[in-house]
């Protein structure tokens, strides 16, 4: 399911769908989203990338890739429409709905809006769902024991005792059983709000996901290396992180050192970095846990900083910033090793961008994981390793990526020489055009798959940015889009173009 020269050449596009349009202020996993599936189909597009889908953190700007579980999905794009449809939740309640704003997320609003209505389909659920239907929903409980018994409790206990469970009360702090036992019991309606919750999300998710790929489209996930403090998987598995004995705080936080291209100061993230002489000793079971779940859920995954698993930036928790960091060895290849005995084929993509060492490289290549190049980075310097000639085939080549600037956005800030190194490349005459010229080039590469951010075809400015790196603000993360954007010649011209590079969906 990841790039190899026996499979035929494919393209798509990255779009999140919390950026989908829809009434409810946010994307859903509904009819916008088979409209979605629909339109890449129809541009001859194989591949629909995203970023991740767990429950994001309130506290952390609501960003993806700070969740609150490894493992759950974020009930936010659970469809309101497909719950009225199954009897869930009355015609009237979907009519009087808050106005949104159309080109951004406002998630608390759309917490607070979506959060009522989520209750009150799961009350409706368990007051008149036939008995198949609950025999599935045990079913999926059973199924997923080994995150769902923790995750559901964690949440109930999150809005009992409050953000942060480092604070909470010492011994649900500690998971001492017997108070686990009787908060299960005192906090029952909640912990079951929850289950139903990721019941009925993974059911829209499978949905969706089978008709995408029954249209002959392939769903390219996005798993972070690193998990949220704040999450139910700290919280359960304290052992496999370095927190501080005493509070339960991250001891050390992950983070990047300044890098000459997202910041100069560094990136300091926040997140527990892992105590991976601990996880080893379970045979990483854990990690093996998440992958498989991963790999269930999407078609392919693209393992996010993957240069973390052969060394990492680690950052005390005292210290003034991430400039203070240092490296350090990561599990490198007896991590991988042990997936592929707990799991087998390994369907990933690695990020293998920023301060990457030859031994990274190693690590990559002695697995045949494909790697990633993008085209914004390859004019900043002088033979450039992410030129187009000098890419693999069984790499991953990008325009640019959710973290970067929208290509026009990224072209209209160039410095001079960059720009003319740009327009010597690609041969672009202008920033009006200049998107184009980017996928043209990026489509044309021997590259087995290449993606593009959906900005990028309808030719955004900053405007349309998902995300800028080590900046918390409300503007992450909430970028949405409107149809009207993505015009017919849009479409025909993104289409022409995937035909004329041999990446187009064909159908026997």
């Amino acid at each position: 399911m990841c790039p190899d020269r026996t499979r035929p050449r494919m393209s798509g596009l990255i779009l999140h769908p919390t950026s989908l349009p829809g009434r409810f202020g946010i994307g859903e996993l509904g009819g916008e989203a088979r409209r979605f599936v629909d339109c890449l189909v129809a541009s001859g597009q194989q591949l629909w990338q995203m970023l991740p889908l767990g429950p994001p953190d309130p506290s952390d700007w609501y960003s993806p890739y700070s969740a609150l579980s490894a493992f759950a999905g974020n009930p936010l794009l659970i469809s309101l429409e497909s719950l009225r449809e199954q009897g869930l939740l009355e015609a009237g309640l979907l009519e009087d709905v808050p106005e949104f704003p159309e080109e951004r997320v406002d998630f608390q609003r759309v917490a607070d809006f979506k959060g009522r209505l989520l209750a009150r389909a799961a009350e409706s659920f368990f007051l008149r769902a036939s008995p198949s239907l609950l025999q599935e929903f045990e079913r999926f409980r059973e199924e997923s024991r080994a995150w769902l018994e923790d995750y559901a409790l964690f949440m109930a206990l999150r809005e009992e005792q409050g953000r942060d469970w480092s604070r909470w009360e010492s011994a649900l702090r500690q998971r001492e059983p017997a108070a686990l036992e009787e908060a299960r019991r005192r906090l029952a309606g909640s912990v079951r709000l929850h289950e139903y919750l990721q019941f009925e999300f993974y059911r829209q998710w499978w949905e969706l996901k089978r008709y995408a790929n029954e249209r002959g489209l392939r769903v390219v996930g996005d798993l972070p290396i690193y998990v949220g403090h704040d999450s139910a998987d700290v919280w359960a598995h304290p052992e496999y992180f370095q927190l501080s004995p005493e509070t339960g705080r991250p001891a050390f936080e992950a983070g990047v050192p300044p890098d000459g291209f997202f910041s100069d100061e560094g990136q300091r993230w926040g997140n527990p970095v892992y105590d991976w002489e601990r996880l080893a000793r379970d045979d990483y079971r854990w990690w093996a846990e998440r992958l498989k779940q991963s790999f269930r859920q999407f078609d392919s995954v693209r393992l996010d900083h993957f240069r973390g698993f052969e060394a990492y930036w680690v950052i005390p928790a005292e210290a003034p910033s991430a400039k203070s960091g240092h490296w350090e060895k990561g599990p490198g290849a007896g991590f991988f090793d042990a997936m592929r005995r707990h799991l087998g084929e390994l369907p990933l993509i690695v990020e293998d961008l920023g301060f990457i060492t030859p031994e990274v490289h190693a690590l990559r290549e002695s697995f045949d994981f494909p790697g990633m190049s993008v085209l914004q980075f390859a004019f900043g310097e002088e033979d450039s390793i992410y030129l187009p000639h000098k890419c693999r085939p069984d790499f991953v080549m990008y325009t640019g990526t959710h973290d970067t600037e929208t290509t026009v956005g990224w072209f209209q800030s160039l410095p001079e020489a960059q720009r003319q190194a740009a327009v010597a490349y690609v041969g672009a005459q202008g920033a009006h055009g200049v998107h184009w010229d980017m996928l043209r080039v990026v489509w044309a590469s021997v590259a087995q798959w290449a993606v593009a951010p959906l900005q990028d075809v309808m030719g955004l400015g900053s405007g349309g940015r998902m995300n800028r790196p080590g900046i918390g603000t409300s503007d992450n993360w909430s970028w949405r889009f409107r149809w009207e954007w993505l015009t017919d010649e849009a479409r025909q011209r993104l289409l022409s173009l995937t035909r004329t590079y041999g990446r187009a969906l064909t159908r026997s």
